[in-house]
């Protein structure tokens, strides 16, 4: 039997069909439209007020050619086993300083080297030594600060010579405090400037300081140290580093002025603590790179916090093995403000920079979080070679400062490695 057609059907009401269907419709619609929301042509936004402007967070870089990258902090997230370990081995990388050297200097345990660091909202890639020196090519990076701006640099430049190999051509002093170096391949140049104020500041560790009998810092707060300052038009990017050396005793100038000292019972000077004058000194250096004429990438790395247990002197100084899990270490006061100032400092220098055109780029690396949960990976007794080759010692020098390379600090510069490639981008 075949259909029979009825010619009331023609009544159905078509109207009310057409109704429900558009009210079934408009759920949808908006469904589709919060998971795939329409791309409009990027228009910049006006920059925001000075007071506003955060501290620029670094973006992960796992995205296809011309998709915009998601933001991402890698300063928040916790270290997480890796087999794979470093690029490099300590005992082949001839630019390590000796007191960092721990495998060339005997640590037996190898657990400290299998550790990555993992952001909590987006991938870090492994350092690419080979995209590095890349965006490298034709510019030179150098390295202003303390003895950690030496320690990232060692590292970068031991990543670095997995793929190419760097050649020393300018050395000053037998400290290695003023050293650069070639990628002839590339045209790329690297450099570390020992600069532990940024400032201009006599140190009493100097020999002029030493013969004159002081025991405490002199900074002058109102000027940049010439020695990386007067440089500046040759660099192309700049990574600070400095916190540590502020912790000494030290008498603090600005122009003929005398402000004040920190622990300095045998002075006649008022005690100002050293906050303030940190906060001055990298206000003060960053400044000088705000002003410069020519493009640039500007890096503050983070205050490293030490892991000390106990006396300097004392066997298993820094005993751990391992990293501290997420949220079983705080962070100390002064590890704290240090990193406040820092960071504060940065954001609004990067706000200076962008009202004066935006030619200089300023960021900050914030390794504070990272450097504290990882107290397995200083050098310790194994700052000078095979230090209980003759038996146990109840006395030794311990390093808990520094980092072993290869070693944590290594992250450090798979951070740098993305914003070079954002910079470039930009």
């Amino acid at each position: 039997m075949g259909i029979t057609h009825n010619p009331h059907h023609n009544h159905f009401p078509t109207k009310k069909l057409i109704t429900w269907a558009l009210y079934a419709l408009i759920p949808l619609a908006l469904l589709h439209f919060y998971l795939f929301p329409l791309s409009f042509p990027h228009r910049q936004s006006p920059s925001p007020p000075h007071s506003q402007t955060p501290v620029h967070t670094i973006s992960s870089s796992h995205q296809a050619t011309g998709e915009r990258r998601l933001r991402c902090d890698y300063g928040e997230g916790r270290w997480v086993r890796d087999a794979a370990g470093p690029l490099y081995n300590g005992t082949r990388c001839g630019t390590i300083k000796d007191g960092q050297n721990c495998m060339a200097h005997g640590r037996p345990d190898t657990g400290y080297l299998h550790w990555r660091w993992e952001p909590k909202r987006c991938a870090l890639p492994r350092f690419d030594p080979a995209s590095f020196l890349t965006l490298l090519k034709g510019r030179h990076l150098a390295m202003v600060g303390d003895s950690m701006a030496r320690n990232q640099m060692e590292s970068l430049l031991c990543l670095l010579a997995t793929a190419s190999r760097p050649e020393l051509v300018y050395r000053d002093g037998d400290e290695n405090k003023f050293r650069r170096w070639v990628f002839r391949e590339h045209n790329a140049t690297v450099s570390v400037f020992w600069s532990p104020f940024l400032v201009r500041g006599v140190e009493k560790s100097a020999a002029a300081a030493a013969a004159a009998g002081l025991d405490h810092n002199e900074l002058h707060l109102d000027s940049a140290d010439a020695r990386w300052a007067s440089e500046l038009d040759r660099m192309d990017a700049v990574l600070f580093s400095v916190g540590h050396w502020f912790l000494h005793p030290a008498v603090y100038y600005e122009g003929d002025a005398l402000l004040g000292c920190h622990h300095c019972p045998g002075l006649n000077h008022t005690e100002i603590g050293f906050f303030g004058v940190f906060r001055k000194a990298i206000r003060r250096a960053l400044r000088e790179v705000v002003d410069a004429e020519k493009e640039k990438l500007v890096v503050v790395t983070t205050f490293s916090p030490a892991h000390f247990e106990g006396e300097w002197d004392k066997a298993g100084a820094c005993p751990k093995k391992e990293p501290f899990g997420e949220g079983e270490r705080e962070m100390e006061y002064t590890d704290k403000e240090m990193r406040k100032i820092e960071l504060e400092e940065a954001a609004a220098a990067a706000a200076e920079a962008m009202a004066k055109g935006g030619r200089v780029k300023i960021e900050a690396l914030d390794v504070t979080e990272l450097a504290l949960m990882r107290p397995d990976g200083h050098p310790g007794p194994y700052m000078y070679p095979n230090p209980f080759a003759e038996g146990p010692k109840e006395r030794v020098q311990n390093d808990c400062v520094h980092w072993c390379l290869p070693g944590p600090i290594d992250a450090w510069n798979e951070i740098l490695l993305d914003m070079m490639k954002r910079w470039k981008e930009e």
